[in-house]
């Protein structure tokens, strides 16, 4: 019987979680530095879709290396399907709250200065 890549309590499902740690930390550094973030509603959904993102993974990390430290096996389904469905809403969580912040970025950056121009135009 073949192994699933990247299942918990696996030395790669440890790498995954840590490396879902710290992108996400590095977003909330990013959007945190930017001075202002807290007046759009975007960008404070987008901190918190990380910070969720964040404690999920660094708690499933603490997981996998306590399964490596007691050599215990996760691939219990009741388990496995516990971190898929934990998975599937951070991973929704985290794409709306990107896909909204995008949306904001779009609408500084060329949205705004195109309904200025058609007002002074029409003026």
């Amino acid at each position: 019987m073949w192994e699933v890549a990247w299942r918990p309590g696996t030395w790669g499902g440890l790498a995954m979680r840590v490396g879902q740690v710290a992108f996400a930390g590095a977003s909330i550094g990013v959007m945190a530095s930017g001075t202002g973030f807290a007046n759009y509603t975007a960008f404070c959904y987008l901190i918190a879709s990380m910070g969720l993102q964040s404690l999920w993974s660094l708690g499933l990390a603490c997981l996998d290396v306590y399964a490596l430290t007691v050599k215990r096996d996760l691939n219990n389904a009741l388990l496995v399907s516990l971190f898929v469905i934990g998975d599937w809403v951070t991973a929704l969580l985290s794409f709306a709250a990107s896909c909204s912040a995008g949306g904001v970025m779009v609408l500084f950056k060329r949205d705004v200065l195109f309904c200025r121009r058609m007002i002074f135009k029409n003026m």
